[in-house]
């Protein structure tokens, strides 16, 4: 009796003991505050681990990065929760992939943006320009519609009258000045396309990841308010304690300092909220 009495309350202390630990554990796990950014490789990746990432760990957040090389699986992460946030898209591109994906997607803030830019490694300027060049543009719609607006903007083309400049693709175009080839590529391969065209129209963050510079561009876009890129969260998300420091950390002085300081961030389109900073 007095054996199974020493058991009894051997396995009752044992229990107790365990359930501390998993209650002890538990605690830990919520008191820790981790937040998962994705971002393309390149100028937004930097702009992460440069000032916004250091801003969140002083916060206490344990800021994990993942870099992604295309413009498809940022969204994917974001909507099947392996992300808490993305950074690599303007607004015009969200709610295209939201509503054709069938996704879920909030835009936060826009940021200091690279312009999309036109890059040649045979030519110097748009006076080359002739019947035969090659002009090699990204095939996404958004950036299609991008880079033709550009072109038109370039005097190289001219678009149909009353097309919308955010949805123009080819069938829009009503008429060449010059009779250039156009070329649709993947964005992330118009970097590489250089040595075999003329010409490339190459989003900000390829072409800085790649290696050229803002000033090396023949030709960079006036870019609208539309065409900044945003941080992306789910909506689900938006009145959860890390948005509200997310966004802290973009208007924080550190991270106007960098843009504002650093030459390698000279040339990037601000936001509005971001001149008055």
């Amino acid at each position: 009796m007095k054996r199974f009495s020493f058991l009894f309350t051997l396995f009752i202390l044992l229990l107790a003991g365990t359930a501390g630990c998993s209650s002890s554990s538990s605690s830990a796990q919520e008191g820790k505050k981790t937040i998962t950014i994705g971002a393309t490789a390149g100028p937004y990746s930097d702009q992460i681990r440069e000032a916004i990432q250091p801003y969140l760990e002083k916060k206490g957040y344990n800021v994990k990065l993942v870099e992604f090389n295309d413009y498809v699986q940022p969204n994917i992460a974001l909507h099947q929760k392996s992300i808490d946030v993305n950074v690599f898209q303007n607004s015009m591109y969200l709610k295209n992939f939201a509503r054709t994906h069938h996704m879920q997607l909030h835009p936060l803030i826009s940021i200091p943006t690279v312009p999309i830019g036109l890059y040649s490694k045979k030519h110097s300027s748009l006076d080359e320009i002739k019947d035969g060049t090659t002009i090699a543009l990204p095939n996404e719609p958004v950036n299609e519609a991008r880079a033709l607006t550009m072109l038109e903007q370039l005097g190289i083309l001219k678009l149909k009258p009353g097309v919308e400049p955010t949805k123009a693709s080819e069938n829009d175009i009503a008429q060449f000045y010059k009779k250039v080839i156009l070329k649709p590529l993947d964005p992330a391969q118009l970097p590489r396309a250089l040595g075999d065209v003329d010409y490339a129209l190459i989003n900000g963050n390829y072409a800085l990841s790649s290696g050229l510079k803002l000033t090396e561009a023949v030709a960079l876009e006036k870019t609208p308010d539309y065409y900044l890129i945003v941080v992306t969260i789910r909506p689900e998300d938006k009145d959860k304690p890390f948005v509200n420091d997310l966004i802290a950390a973009y208007r924080s002085k550190e991270f106007a300092k960098l843009i504002k300081k650093d030459p390698k961030y000279k040339g990037y389109v601000w936001p509005d909220w971001f001149k008055k900073q």
